[in-house]
């Protein structure tokens, strides 16, 4: 299975005070409503936007530096992440900032490092705005206020990893996006909440029809009665017409997405996500990460979604948020394939099964679903009760 990111660690992000663990494909985030589920993808999530966009565009969006930092007794004035990364081009490496807060809502990068091992061994330390340390012979001008990897990216050496963050797709659908009427676009990647969903299609449609169709097969067996999805042009505007058997008709007739439900909406969105196109022009979502995609589906449909999941997990990484036992309610769950996060005086621990429960699922004596109805999904006490990790391969003095 491709796996981007193989490691994940944090540190003072939001809720989560400090975590270290593997990610593989699939990932299943599991955990009650509120525990810190969506705050570990959205430490995933927001290196892509502040390659994207900008780093004071990615801590605004949420609502500032002091939302982002983790609230505590002791008010920790930075937050930190490291991430373990694979490409597929075969070379591998760490990629690790920090972030330190200052006065009237200002920030700056402390550190940020990263290294690249492939064909040529590559890396970079930036402190504070100045490099310090790089492979590179004339390194590019750093800036405290922005990550260096888009600088970097102007390289060869770093261009791979740059695309792969800034392609990564992270998904909490809306229906009510996707009703809308939407302006057509390029339609290489989905976006967060499907407001462009009809040029995908329109984009599968064209390009990867065989794509197109694994989506329509599942639809199907999701919604019975759907026979066909395709884009449809309304002037300046497009959106998705179904084709949907009802009664004793000979044809399937027509409806636009307007007229669908909340569920087939969400379902035709998350398989989208899943088999978006891949590779043209430009790799495309080496890593798909899906809030809760059992909101608004039929308990039924679940068994189907994950068949969707572990066939698209061939060709890239997938991530998934749940608390719903049907989703997990499978025996090929395997335990490295978990993560439990819970809650605990305000702190978000992350962590793998504990050694109990890893052998229960190995074993084939429960499935992940039955243990979660009995609330018996724990994480590893190691893993869950860090107090502190290592982001660096060389450790500052923390920020005062």
């Amino acid at each position: 299975m491709p796996v981007f990111i193989d490691r994940v660690v944090l540190r003072n992000y939001k809720s989560i005070a400090a975590c270290d663990v593997p990610l593989g494909s699939p990932t299943f985030l599991v955990g009650r409503n509120g525990s810190g589920k969506s705050n570990f993808i959205d430490a995933l999530r927001f290196v892509t936007d502040a390659l994207t966009a900008s780093l004071d565009h990615a801590i605004r969006e949420r609502g500032g530096i002091n939302e982002v930092r983790r609230r505590s007794a002791g008010h920790p004035t930075h937050f930190g992440a490291r991430y373990h990364f694979r490409l597929a081009s075969g070379a591998s490496g760490s990629y690790a900032f920090e972030v330190a807060a200052r006065s009237r809502g200002g920030f700056e990068v402390q550190l940020e490092e990263c290294f690249v091992h492939g064909a040529a061994n590559s890396h970079y330390r930036v402190e504070s705005g100045s490099v310090t340390r790089s492979s590179m012979p004339s390194p590019p001008p750093a800036a405290a206020d922005r990550l260096y990897l888009g600088q970097a990216a102007g390289r060869e050496e770093f261009r791979e990893l740059y695309d792969s963050f800034g392609r990564a797709g992270f998904y909490n659908l809306i229906p009510e996006e996707i009703r809308q009427l939407q302006p057509p676009d390029e339609g290489s990647i989905l976006r967060r909440d499907g407001s462009n969903l009809a040029s995908v299609v329109g984009r599968l449609q064209e390009e990867l029809p065989a794509a197109k169709e694994r989506v329509e097969q599942y639809l199907e067996k999701i919604v019975p009665g759907v026979r066909g999805v395709s884009r449809k042009t309304l002037g300046p505007r497009e959106t998705i017409e179904f084709r949907q058997e009802v009664g004793d008709t000979d044809s399937p007739w027509r409806f636009l997405a307007a007229n669908m439900s909340d569920g087939t909406l969400r379902a035709l969105g998350i398989l989208v996500a899943l088999f978006q196109p891949n590779g043209l022009p430009r790799p495309s979502a080496p890593l798909v990460a899906i809030e809760e995609p059992e909101n608004a589906l039929h308990p039924a449909a679940l068994g189907v979604l994950l068949d969707a999941m572990r066939e698209a997990g061939l060709k890239r990484q997938i991530v998934v948020t749940s608390h719903s036992p049907d989703l997990l309610d499978d025996s090929s769950i395997g335990a490295d394939e978990v993560l439990v996060v819970e809650q605990l005086k305000g702190r978000t621990q992350v962590g793998q099964l504990d050694e109990v429960t890893r052998g229960l699922l190995q074993d084939h004596l429960r499935t992940p679903g039955e243990l979660l109805r009995m609330d018996q999904l724990f994480p590893d006490p190691a893993q869950a009760d860090l107090l502190d990790v290592k982001l660096f391969e060389e450790e500052h003095a923390p920020v005062a």
